[in-house]
């Protein structure tokens, strides 16, 4: 029994070291920005899910009330195989740490909605005391409010009647196409669900500090989700019309100044936006997302090598 729980606690460790170092050290993630999101949840999927197996394995191997649901319609073969029986008392403070690590990771998760919901009711608040709505009137789904501003500025507000933000600074500055291409960069955020990205990668890294591949994840998915939604916006309206829109909204910020800012991905994306695509063939981009899609696969095969092997 202790062999498949030994060999999952050294799969998640690996693939929480070698994943991010892989995808750090290859020249395609913004090139291709989607099959890198890809590629990081299933890295983060496989590392969890091998604490998910090595906590069943080992509280099933623990405590009867636990192996009867997982094993029970198992033949008996199978059960032997894993040795349920002779593990030591190890088996039971595995299950109760990683439990507790996997109750932690779900209240981290719920703190995190619970916060984006606030914050968005806040906004949402905040938009109705200086955009009031017109007695009779409805709010709308896409629904574009302008509000009176100096600074130049827009963003996207998700939730039942989502809508684009957009201060009349920034529409003085955008021209022609712009505003369209700034719409639909925030509505592919919306489409595409980054939110729900950020979400995740905000309340594991914030819950297990410590730990490098859930910072790395949550700092790719805010890079990545940008790239993302700046291609989806670019192959409606052009690179050279979003990259346009990216600095007459960032202009007055100072991130093209020499100094480090909050802000200073937005240089790297107009860059890439005016730099000539190099996309990765179609094939690549097939074979890349199936071997990211192998990550999680792997502890599931892992886990049930014994149970194969006893049926073989």
């Amino acid at each position: 029994m202790m062999v498949p729980v030994a060999l999952l606690l050294l799969l998640g460790i690996l693939t929480a070291v070698a994943g991010p170092r892989l995808l750090a050290r290859a020249d395609w993630p913004d090139r291709e920005p989607v099959v890198a999101l890809w590629a990081w949840q299933c890295v983060v999927a496989g590392v969890l899910l091998c604490c998910a197996l090595s906590m069943t394995l080992s509280a099933a191997a623990a405590w009867q009330a636990v192996r009867g649901p997982v094993f029970g319609p198992a033949p008996r073969a199978v059960t032997d195989a894993y040795a349920l029986g002779a593990a030591g008392p190890w088996a039971a403070a595995v299950a109760v740490v990683l439990a507790c690590g996997g109750l932690w990771t779900l209240l981290m998760l719920v703190r995190e909605i619970v916060r984006a919901r606030a914050r968005r009711r806040r906004r949402r608040t905040e938009l109705l005391v200086r955009a009031p709505l017109l007695p009779g009137e409805e709010p709308a789904d896409g629904r574009l409010v302008v509000l009176e501003g100096e600074r130049p500025d827009a963003w996207w507000l998700p939730g039942t009647a989502p809508r684009l933000v957009v201060t009349t600074a920034a529409l003085r500055r955008l021209k022609g196409r712009q505003l369209d291409a700034l719409l639909a960069h925030e509505q592919g955020h919306d489409r595409a669900r980054h939110d729900w990205l950020l979400h995740c990668s905000a309340a594991l890294a914030g819950g297990f500090p410590q730990v490098p591949v859930f910072a790395a994840f949550r700092d790719e998915m805010h890079r990545l989700v940008e790239l993302a939604a700046d291609d989806m916006a670019s192959r409606r309206f052009g690179r050279l019309t979003t990259a346009l829109a990216l600095v007459e909204l960032n202009e007055d910020r100072g991130v093209f100044g020499p100094g480090p800012t909050p802000q200073a991905h937005v240089p790297h994306r107009v860059h890439r936006l005016l730099t000539p695509p190099d996309r990765l063939p179609a094939l690549h981009r097939l074979r890349l997302t199936a071997t990211a899609a192998l990550v999680p696969v792997v502890p599931v095969v892992v886990a049930l090598v014994p149970g194969l092997r006893a049926l073989g």
